[in-house]
């Protein structure tokens, strides 16, 4: 039968002559975190790219191959696909097919009342309504459009004065109020866009990389082969999360960051770019 991961790394550090104590103080680790691992405790190291960093800095130091283990590792964390022969398949009701019909035409009978009562309703209201007249004021300035259904000829009476407003009635009855024309100058509205900021990351060595910028777009993710070189571009800050920072180096506009004070002791970091390329310490999350 194989030997598991855990079997394997106790293996190879007792082979290596180190206790627990000692490769933990070498890795500049809890103690606990290489002993989650020899049980094959992977639940309590948080999400697989801490536990592939931290698999990966154990088997160099006790000399165990890297990939043996992620393959191991990838093998004990797959999910099993669900056996579908066993999910119970629905008894057909017979007797609730007429159900819904049902019900669907008695809502169709009930707003059609609703409708032809509320026509009929307004339809009275409307009758009995009087016309009045309404008066409508428009001042000489704004030019009134006329429609001549004869030829034009000379006018037989002077226009009349220019401070003397123009009464146009509808129908006859009470007078009401006078209501006066006004014009309005439209807004043109405008949108700015958000600037954006580029950066270049540098690998001398493999190194996970996850980053997002401000509108929660993913810029990069994944595991980044050394020696490369990523250049992105995105709105700030980027939120930034490395697994082997101490291999990485970064540019923001030109200019090189440097994030050692946000490198953890498993060799982690995470942090945010802001708009002036500087590094920021990133919010915690869940009180972490």
């Amino acid at each position: 039968m194989a030997e598991g991961i855990g079997a394997r790394l106790r293996s190879a550090r007792e082979r290596s002559r180190l206790t627990i104590l000692q490769a933990a103080e070498k890795l500049h680790v809890d103690p606990d975190v290489l002993e989650a691992l020899e049980a094959d405790d992977f639940a309590v190291l948080g999400a697989p790219v801490y536990v592939k960093g931290h698999l990966r800095h154990y088997a160099e130091l006790i000399g165990e191959p890297v990939q043996s283990l992620f393959d191991l590792y990838s093998q004990s964390t797959r999910i099993p696909a669900p056996d579908l022969t066993r999910i119970p398949k629905p008894v057909p009701d017979d007797g609730g097919r007429l159900v819904g019909p049902a019900i669907l035409m008695v809502i169709g009978f009930a707003l059609a009342g609703i409708l032809w009562w509320g026509l009929s309703l307004s339809h009275r209201q409307w009758l009995r309504t009087p016309s009045r007249a309404v008066p409508i004021t428009v001042s000489a300035a704004t030019p009134v459009p006329q429609v001549n259904e004869a030829p034009a000829t000379t006018p037989t009476h002077p226009p009349a004065p220019a401070a003397q407003p123009v009464r146009l009635s509808l129908g006859g009855g009470t007078a009401s109020p006078e209501v006066h024309a006004a014009i309005a100058p439209a807004v043109a509205s405008t949108t700015a866009g958000r600037g954006q900021i580029d950066a270049v990351f540098t690998y001398s060595a493999d190194s996970w990389t996850e980053v997002y910028d401000a509108t929660g777009r993913r810029l990069l993710y994944g595991m980044s082969t050394g020696p490369a070189t990523r250049k992105l571009q995105g709105v700030p800050p980027l939120n930034v999360m490395l697994g082997n920072a101490s291999d990485v180096t970064i540019e923001v506009g030109g200019r090189a960051e440097s994030m050692s004070h946000f490198v953890r002791a498993d060799h982690t970091a995470r942090f945010l770019i802001a708009a002036d390329g500087r590094l920021l310490a990133a919010p915690r999350k869940n009180g972490g």
